[in-house]
This record gives C-alpha cells, structure tokens and sequence, in this order.
C-alpha cells in the first residue's frame, strides 16, 4: 500500500554503519586511494542495497515510446542521489585532477543525463571552498527532483529516501627542490617559472587588497583570527618545511563544508540525507597530483556529524613522511590522532516537511 509517511530505520542503519567506518585525515595520498578507499567506500555504505535512482531514463516510465520500459519500480526502497562539487578555477587545478574526481566518483554518484552526460552540480569558486555554502546547498537540493517526482517517490515506498553528494575542494601547489619542499608553488610545464597556487589564496594571505572581492572571501572564510595568524607568521613541519599555504587551502575546505552542511539542515525536507566531503588537491609538477582528505560529515533526522581536522590555524602543525621513496605531507591537528579523530554531533530544527510543496525553483 503506498504510503507518505516515512520510515527513517532503513536510513538511519546506514547512517550507523557509515560512522563505524573508518577514516585516515591529513595525509597526502593519491586521488585514486582517496576518492575510492574514503569518499566512494563513504558513500556507497549510504546506498548499498537500495535502487539507486541516477539515470533520468529510470524515470521515463510515462513514456509513450519504449523507453517506458526503463522506468523505475518506486515501490522498491530506493534513493535519489545527486551530486555536486566545487573546484578552484585556476587552470591548475583541471586537467588530470577534474578527469579523476569525474571518472571515480562523480561517476558513480551524480544524475545520468538520458544520452549518458554526468548532470553534477559544479561551481568554480576563485580559491575553492564555496563562494557561498548557502547557495550551493539551496541550488543542489532544488535541482533534485521536481515536485510530481518527490511525490511519487515518496508514495511509493515508505523507506525511499534522497542522497546529496557534496564535496568541497581547494588546492595548494608544491615544487620538490631537491631536499627542499615548498607548498603554495607550482610549476605548470617545464618551460614556465614556478608560481603561486592557489594563488586566491597566497594572494589574500601575502599581499591582502581590500577593494579584492575574492581576498575579502577568502579573509571571511579563513576567519579573522585565522587570517591575522596565517599572514603574519608560518607553519612549520618537523623538517622545516613551510606548510602555511596547504594548511590555509585546508581551512578554506573545511569552512566550506561546514557552511554547506549547516545550510542543508535548512533546505532538506524529513527524507533528505547529505554526505559532504573536504580535500585538498596538491598540484606537484608533471606527476599525479596527490589529495590530502580533510573532513567528512552527514546531514540527516536532526542531526550534523562532522569528523576530521579543525579550522584553527593555530592548532596546526606537520611531518614529511617518505613513503616508498616519495614525500607526503602529513597535516596534524590538536595533535590528535589522524585515525581516530572525534565526531562532533550538531543537533538543528526546522526541517521542512516531505510533503509540503518546496517550490525551490522559484526562488
């Protein structure tokens, strides 16, 4: 019997065994072992033995042509997933390091167009982060579904819920100089000088304009504290090495995810659940660029999970470890355990109801 009250258990499962899962913060590794062994490994927990609903032929079953065929059975438990990801426009921080986080997870996650194209929400924000967490979670939760489809969906099966994928991403150059590492340097091919990347960011925190709406964000996200401590002195790891940029590229992430998943406990009614992400992309000369996983955090039944590093730039430091020859920089916080970092609980209010008419693309 169709129903439109909902039944959160078989979420809520899912929500538990995801936070039994494990999580390694801070440290460089390839964006292939992060993006799958963290966030797919992540996410997939979420989905695991529902419909996954992603491809717009699964909903063509009022079609009058064949393709009715390929509509989706609605009284199956199922899940919605859309995704959405921010990226710094430097040209830098495209390329190979788009290519992978496209091919790897949005892939996987982010609606199907009905001739196969990845539908992802994707902002540009000058630095990365977000320009604004309330707008991208406001824009990704209206594109979800329009209103006959949630209605449906909803009625369909008690359980049937939606998943909204964000991960939130900066980048730091790196030029490895020898024995010397420099962080907030790359080098774009090898007939070109190094330069500053993110170069928003060493901007803002190196020659600040105040008339500069880009460094004003970046002031804001960073936090006063934070800028005053990041332009004014450095963050040393335990070779040397000046690691202030790639721990002002994390803040800028970490801020963004926590921004955003304050604003989804707003925008999502009673069956909407969100899995956010932070990263750092470390732009290292003609290689692979590495990943450092930041955060992790969910939005659902009143509840924000946030785990990860913190965003206070004081409470920073780090070590270069050598990892079958090659270098990685390990971010610590707190001079907690990266392992086994504590899961802050926010309880929030005033989430909407599944049934009222949200009319977000009027807005």
């Amino acid at each position: 019997m169709p129903s439109s009250t909902f039944d959160p258990s078989l979420a809520s499962a899912r929500i538990k065994k995801f936070w039994e899962l494990s999580a390694r913060f801070g440290q460089e590794d390839s964006s292939k072992n992060i993006y799958l062994n963290e966030i797919v490994s992540d996410r997939y927990t979420l989905v695991n033995g529902l419909q996954i609903l992603r491809d717009e032929l699964q909903f063509a079953g009022a079609s009058i042509s064949d393709l009715k065929a390929c509509g989706a059975d609605l009284t199956l438990p199922s899940v919605v997933t859309t995704l959405a990801y921010t990226n710094c426009g430097d040209r830098i921080h495209q390329g190979e390091s788009t290519r992978v986080y496209r091919d790897v997870i949005a892939s996987r996650f982010a609606t199907l167009s009905e001739i196969g194209e990845l539908k992802t929400e994707a902002f540009f924000p000058t630095g990365g982060g977000t320009d604004d967490g309330a707008t991208l979670a406001h824009v990704t939760i209206a594109h979800q579904l329009d209103e006959n489809w949630r209605t449906q969906i909803y009625e369909g099966n008690s359980q049937s819920f939606i998943l909204a994928a964000l991960d939130l991403k900066t980048h730091v150059g790196r030029l490895d100089l020898e024995e010397q590492l420099i962080y907030g340097k790359t080098q774009e091919s090898p007939w070109r000088q190094p330069r500053a990347a993110c170069g928003a960011i060493v901007g803002a925190l190196t020659h600040y304009n105040p008339r500069n709406i880009v460094h004003q964000r970046i002031r804001h996200d960073l936090g006063e504290e934070n800028y005053e401590f990041l332009s004014s002195r450095q963050v040393i790891a335990d070779d040397g090495t000046d690691i202030t940029m790639a721990v002002a590229a994390a803040i800028v992430a970490i801020r963004g995810l926590e921004k955003t998943a304050m604003a989804l406990s707003k925008e999502m009614d009673e069956r909407g659940m969100a899995h956010l992400t932070a990263t750092t992309t470390v732009n290292v000369p003609f290689r692979d660029d590495p990943v450092i996983y930041l955060a992790r955090a969910t939005v659902f039944n009143g509840i924000i999970r946030i785990q990860g590093l913190g965003a206070d730039a004081s409470k920073y430091n780090g070590k270069i470890l050598n990892y079958l020859g090659e270098k990685q920089l390990l971010l610590i916080y707190d001079d907690l355990d990266n392992d086994n970092f504590p899961i802050e609980e926010i309880p929030y209010i005033g989430q909407k109801s599944a049934l009222i008419s949200q009319n977000h693309n009027s807005h």
